[in-house]
């Protein structure tokens, strides 16, 4: 077990699709220990596991005290929307308001293989929402409105960890302005 660097907004990893774990093995267990260890260190609500630059379909949540987590999820949304401030491990300091199911359902499996179902609201549910979206190359940025975004991105620019990264920022290839799939 280990606290891992986490990757910032910029780096490719956190905009590709990541791909299906196959091997419930002692890797698999390892990866969920050292996310786990650096969510709660950050300390964030989830952490996915492209954050630490690993391009598996995984992630922990840590939220109103449970801590979980999920591989290969599949998430079915809500009708009901809700608004709310969000923000990411990955793009630091940055909290806005983005509209997401206020119910969800997801699917999954744990990391052994057992298959798991985790209904979430409110909070819980903004967490499987964005961690999802982490391991389909989304950031929440892409699910906000243009003159929110602008809004975030003057942010990012002036912040501290911004200008000492450099980072390149790319678009997303996923349509997803306005909606959570």
């Amino acid at each position: 077990m280990a606290i891992q660097p986490i990757r910032l907004l910029g780096d490719p990893v956190l905009r590709r699709r990541a791909v299906d774990v196959v091997d419930f093995d002692r890797e698999l267990r390892t990866l969920v220990r050292d996310l786990t260890d650096t969510m709660l260190d950050a300390p964030g609500a989830g952490l996915a596991a492209p954050q630490i630059g690993v391009g598996l379909r995984v992630f922990t949540w840590h939220v109103e005290g449970e801590v979980g987590h999920l591989v290969n999820p599949t998430v079915s949304l809500g009708e009901e929307m809700q608004d709310g401030p969000e923000g990411c491990l990955s793009i630091p300091e940055l909290y806005i308001e983005c509209r997401r199911a206020a119910a969800v359902v997801a699917h999954g499996f744990t990391m052994y293989g057992d298959p798991v179902e985790v209904r979430g609201t409110h909070l819980l549910a903004r967490a499987l929402q964005h961690e999802t979206d982490h391991l389909d190359g989304v950031l929440f940025l892409d699910r906000l409105a243009p003159a929110q975004r602008k809004a975030a991105m003057r942010q990012i620019r002036e912040s501290e960890w911004f200008a000492a990264e450099q980072p390149t920022i790319k678009l997303s290839p996923h349509p997803t302005l306005g909606s959570a799939r």
